[in-house]
């Protein structure tokens, strides 16, 4: 029986995949896809069927984890932000080599504007790299059809199905109306004649490789028929105008009333090149909205047989950088522009900080006072996470970041130069997320680095999912080839502060790797924690 529910866009995704027969989501969070694995984790459904649902310890680790899950036939969906698709890329790349056997969505979350990352970078590059299919959801509802649309197709063609949505999308909310679950696939491994394109030896690879192209030409007539990809006729053939995914809805609250020139609906990749033409043979200029970097503004121009004049963010006729708005495209519409809001004239930006009681101030107080006053040459190679904010007033306390895991990296790099004291800090979810392989090679190499793991036993920036290396960082850097002398454990409160500086001062002075670890839990779940108990 269908049902009306009010859900965030990555809630529809989520209950779509539900929907669809999901036996396993794999994941590592990151705005603006975290909610997607957190409301799986919380439905009785998953409950009820045993849905695997457990954080991965990294993107890479998702991909794979999930991979193998259709290698047994059953659906798996994997989800993760833009820059996590950095590090599932070799996974990601080669799982469109392999091919799939139960349906496998890859879920890539954009943050255009970067609200909460270090990049624009646009995950529909990923899939025309792959050569997979993508899609582009342009409403909550669509969102919702479409992931079961994309274990479908995962399924009918035997390929790994990207989805990508931008943070507006993820975070908006809208009415879905939902349908009865699908049962779970059953268990199954691939039939004798597949199984070879599952090892990646050259000779295999070849083969699959060719299939795959062809496969491409199927893709692209899947996206031409597609019920996601609707070209809307209209009288105005001044200007035609190709909206991708949410996109589509910005062009239309433009138009209230409907678009005087034709509409081209793009939510399937790859792109609809026969529609793309019919557009330009019939518009005078063509108008590229999407959401990110220029993918199909730039695709558009090798599409087309004939010149046309094409605007976009390329031609300038919409902002290059950000996030796209109703308002931005305002102006490329010809279209006179709104009066501001009140509230946006009035109100004043105001920067993010550490919490109040948050462990990582006290880490920070120590070791900004050992390092100022005592060695005004160190530097300090911070990393992703709450702990980033550290960069900021009142401390001033890191001089790097730059992706997960680079705190320990960078650090060896600059103690290779001669830098002295070259410092890390990272936090105990990012450590084991992509720093544990850093802190080896500095190991293997006897660094002269001082690693301070900031341990909120929580992955906190997120809003405190599990942390894979809860309750076991010193056994996994004893593990890793630290002498356990220069493994460090204090509490840091303003009361340890002095402890923790002596701890800085001695550990900078050892002539090899040591590991500081200010553990207390993260203020925000300590109070979750409390007021739990109480009830």
């Amino acid at each position: 029986m269908a049902q009306r529910e009010l859900l965030l866009g990555d809630e529809a995704l989520a209950l779509g995949a539900l929907h669809a027969g999901l036996s396993g989501v794999y994941a590592y969070p990151g705005t603006p896809s975290t909610e997607i694995a957190e409301f799986i984790q919380a439905h009785p459904l998953a409950a009820r069927r045993g849905i695997h649902c457990a954080w991965s310890a990294n993107e890479k680790t998702a991909m794979e984890e999930a991979l193998g899950m259709s290698f047994a036939g059953r659906r798996a969906l994997v989800c993760m932000k833009h820059v996590g698709m950095n590090v599932a890329a070799d996974a990601f790349v080669n799982a469109a080599m392999t091919g799939a056997h139960g349906g496998l969505v890859v879920v890539a979350a954009d943050d255009p504007s970067m609200h909460s990352s270090q990049n624009e970078q646009d995950s529909r590059f990923y899939g025309k790299f792959a050569l997979i299919p993508t899609f582009e959801p342009a409403t909550q509802q669509e969102t919702y059809d479409m992931v079961q649309a994309a274990f479908e197709l995962s399924e009918k063609f035997r390929i790994p199905v990207l989805m990508r949505l931008t943070t507006r999308m993820a975070h908006s909310r809208a009415v879905v109306e939902t349908r009865e679950a699908r049962e779970e696939n059953p268990m199954r491994c691939p039939e004798e004649e597949k199984k070879r394109q599952w090892v990646l030896m050259p000779g295999n690879s070849r083969v699959r490789y060719k299939a795959l192209l062809d496969d491409n030409t199927r893709f692209e007539q899947e996206a031409e028929e597609s019920r996601f990809n609707r070209y809307t006729d209209a009288p105005d053939k001044s200007l035609g105008i190709i909206a991708c995914g949410i996109a589509y809805n910005y062009v239309m609250e433009n138009f209230p009333q409907g678009a005087p020139h034709p509409v081209l609906k793009i939510s399937q990749y790859p792109l609809p090149a026969d529609l793309i033409r019919r557009m330009a043979a019939e518009c005078q200029a063509l108008l590229i909205a999407e959401e990110g970097q220029p993918v199909v503004e730039e695709a558009v121009r090798g599409v087309l047989p004939a010149p046309v004049e094409i605007r976009g963010r390329l031609s300038g006729q919409l902002p290059r950088t950000g996030e796209l708005t109703p308002d931005s495209l305002r102006a490329a519409l010809g279209l006179a522009p709104l009066e501001a809001h009140a509230a946006s004239r009035i109100v004043v930006p105001r920067p993010p900080a550490l919490c109040q009681g948050c462990g990582h101030r006290d880490m920070y107080a120590a070791l900004t006072e050992v390092v100022r006053e005592e060695h005004p040459e160190a530097k300090v190679f911070s990393d992703i996470g709450c702990y980033t904010l550290g960069w900021l007033a009142p401390f001033h306390a890191i001089d790097t970041v730059v992706d997960m895991g680079a705190s320990i990296t960078m650090a060896k790099g600059a103690a290779d130069a001669g830098l002295h004291p070259s410092i890390a800090v990272i936090g105990d979810s990012t450590f084991t997320h992509s720093g544990m392989t850093g802190l080896l090679d500095a190991v293997n190499e006897r660094s002269p680095i001082t690693v301070i793991i900031s341990d909120n036993l929580t992955t906190g920036m997120t809003g405190g999912q599990d942390s894979a290396g809860t309750g076991r960082l010193e056994q996994i850097c004893t593990g890793l080839g630290v002498d356990p002398a220069h493994i460090r454990v204090v509490v840091p409160l303003p009361k340890n502060r002095e402890e923790l500086k002596q701890m800085i001062r001695e550990e900078i002075a050892y002539e090899g790797v040591s590991v500081i670890i200010p553990r207390r839990e993260c203020i925000q779940t300590a109070k979750r924690h409390t007021a739990a108990a109480k009830k």
